[in-house]
């Protein structure tokens, strides 16, 4: 019977992930660069072989696929087909140097646009969280349905930047807002946690790519919240590749994001 690429399938990757990936955070070698990826960035053993595990089980679907993955780039399978966003590593940072909260991210798309993905899928590498969603049918925390904040206080704020010093001042406003900000280093369990209500709004100043993103951009909205660039623009039409794109805002719901957008001065 020809297995088929929806939610099923990715948790069967997830599975096959959290049965190797966990333990190569003892690796002597965790910490040694094996090279520079696709997106600019250095690759490490555990973002390899994540990657690995991936890409393997997509191509054991025999189906056409294009793939745009951190460390690879782009891999056109069988002539190319559906976009498969994959972070293989997400808080790659985090994994190599002892902090627990690293987690796997893939989003499929029907073309080359944000506006086009139509499932994502998201492990907690260390818990085994997964969170889901197909376009129409909703988000969900293993098996449960998840929904944003749905009032307008301001209670936990969440940030990621590539610059602090540079970056920080901007959104200081922001996360003057709120008594609680954190940064957790990995974008794809922010928008996880805005998605399940724990957080009301994440901002990146720093411009993302669109697999930092793609995974948790569907769960946002399939749960009720908001997701835009930084100035409050519309970012359908963000190219699924791995260039840096955009900055992103998002919030629980359009009160929140009105909220947020009143304080950035936008």
């Amino acid at each position: 019977m020809t297995e088929i690429l929806g939610i099923e399938y990715l948790r069967k990757i997830g599975a096959s992930l959290s049965a190797v990936i966990p333990q190569l955070r003892f690796s002597a070698t965790v910490r040694e660069p094996l090279e520079v990826g696709a997106s600019g960035d250095k690759t490490f053993q555990i973002d390899r072989v994540a990657e690995d595990t991936v890409v393997s089980a997509l191509k054991g679907l025999r189906r056409p696929l294009t793939i745009v993955s951190e460390e690879m780039g782009m891999l056109d399978i069988g002539g190319g087909g559906d976009r498969v966003l994959i972070d293989p590593i997400d808080g790659s940072k985090n994994a190599i140097s002892g902090l627990p909260l690293f987690c796997t991210s893939i989003a499929v798309a029907a073309g080359e646009t944000v506006k086009e993905i139509y499932l994502s899928y998201i492990i907690n590498l260390l818990s085994g969280d997964e969170f889901w969603a197909e376009k129409g049918r909703g988000a969900y925390w293993n098996g449960q349905r998840l929904r944003t904040q749905t009032d307008d206080q301001i209670r936990v704020v969440i940030y990621e930047t590539q610059n602090p010093g540079r970056d920080i001042p901007g959104i200081l406003p922001l996360l003057s807002l709120s008594n609680r900000t954190r940064c957790f280093g990995s974008t794809a369990l922010d928008l996880a946690f805005v998605a399940s209500g724990a957080v009301s709004i994440y901002a990146n100043p720093s411009p993302s790519r669109s697999f930092d993103f793609a995974g948790g951009l569907l769960l946002v909205r399939e749960a009720g919240g908001v997701i835009t660039d930084a100035a409050g623009g519309n970012i359908d039409g963000v190219e699924l590749s791995i260039k840096k794109s955009t900055p992103l805002l998002v919030s629980g719901n359009e009160r929140l994001h009105e909220k947020a957008l009143e304080t950035l001065e936008v």
